[in-house]
């Protein structure tokens, strides 16, 4: 039971995927298909944060000594740090997504003006 609490973030990510991607496959708007990209990527972004977070440990920056450099008779274990990676890879993600959700959006006021609606099926039956 408490691994299962242990990872409780883990499942609610799932979760969150899921209701995003139902979002994306089953929803004929198009603007519901938008919302549920932006919650399957925010999702994804909440499990890769989650994964790089660790208990007990910090920041990888090691102070200075004197003259600027590190110090030399300090040992350091990669296990005592945070690997900051996940993080600096998602920050990419969320401004890939912004961009992303940007341009979806313009697109979609390009089709309701051209078109008059967003809706799939009456979409496809227009265009025809």
């Amino acid at each position: 039971m408490d691994l299962l609490i242990g990872r409780l973030n883990y499942f609610i990510y799932i979760v969150l995927m899921m209701i995003g991607l139902y979002g994306m496959i089953g929803k004929k708007n198009l603007v519901k298909k938008v919302i549920g990209m932006n919650i399957f990527q925010w999702s994804i972004i909440l499990f890769f944060v989650s994964i790089g977070a660790k208990k007990g440990a910090t920041i990888p920056i090691l102070e200075a000594g004197h003259g600027g450099h590190a110090a030399h008779h300090a040992i350091t274990h990669a296990a005592d740090y945070i690997n900051p990676l996940p993080h600096v890879l998602m920050l990419t993600a969320i401004v890939v997504g912004v961009g992303t959700t940007g341009v979806a959006l313009a697109l979609l006021i390009k089709i309701y003006k051209k078109y008059g609606t967003v809706d799939e099926d009456e979409l496809l039956r227009k265009m025809r």
